[in-house]
């Protein structure tokens, strides 16, 4: 993507425009996580219908089960543990107790599984010009015939990199792996290589879900 010499503030107007944009197309279903809505995806995914910024958006699905609050949001924070001075936190915060299921947002394909870092037991999913990131989960990374891939044996889950895997379907648990304070999950978004804030996106998607069922029942009238 061609940069422009425009100033900052006008390049970040820019990229949550685009946010909005992309995310208030199509996302009426976007905190189903019904069986039937992960079975559909699952022959989509089977047939290489990833998500792209240029396809119809569907089927997106809130990130993680028995949600309590979000403990910390996108920016320019104090640090967690402590430390003097502030920090960029590049993502959104999702407390739920450990052991809850984590979903994935949007089908996509595994591009990293990771154990190795702050974010502790991780994994990043790339849905077209997206990445999507999961942070602080059970389990750890093993190796296996040339592949890694995320092991939870307690939760029933093995993910593979290069593993592709529809919107809705159970891709981890919360954990405490990695630098946390408590249980939760991290979750970041990427649009195109930057960092987006995903509460922009979870409001695109319930503001869409609302319109639709707005439609829906109208057209019941």
């Amino acid at each position: 993507m061609t940069q422009r010499s425009t100033p900052a503030w006008s390049r970040r107007f820019a990229l949550v425009s685009q946010v909005f944009l992309l995310a208030s197309v199509g996302l009426a279903t976007a905190f189903s996580l019904e069986t039937e809505q992960a079975t559909v995806n699952a022959s989509e995914a089977d047939s290489g219908q990833v998500a792209t910024s240029g396809g119809t958006w569907r089927g997106a699905s809130f990130p993680v089960e028995n949600f309590q609050a979000y403990t910390s949001p996108f920016g320019y924070r104090g640090s967690p543990d402590g430390s003097p001075g502030q920090e960029f936190h590049r993502g959104l915060d999702m407390a739920a107790p450990e052991g809850s299921y984590i979903r994935n947002w949007w089908a996509g394909k595994v591009v990293e599984v990771s154990d190795d870092s702050a974010c502790g037991t991780s994994v990043v999913i790339q849905s077209g010009e997206w990445e999507h990131v999961y942070c602080h989960m059970k389990g750890h990374v093993e190796k296996a015939n040339g592949s890694r891939y995320l092991s939870d044996r307690s939760g029933g889950i093995q993910l593979s990199e290069g593993q592709v895997v529809p919107a809705g379907v159970r891709i981890g648990r919360v954990g405490m792996t990695g630098r946390t304070t408590g249980p939760h999950l991290h979750w970041g978004l990427k649009y195109t290589g930057k960092w987006v804030d995903p509460a922009l996106v979870l409001r695109a998607m319930y503001a869409e879900q609302v319109r639709a069922r707005a439609i829906s029942t109208r057209s019941q009238g």
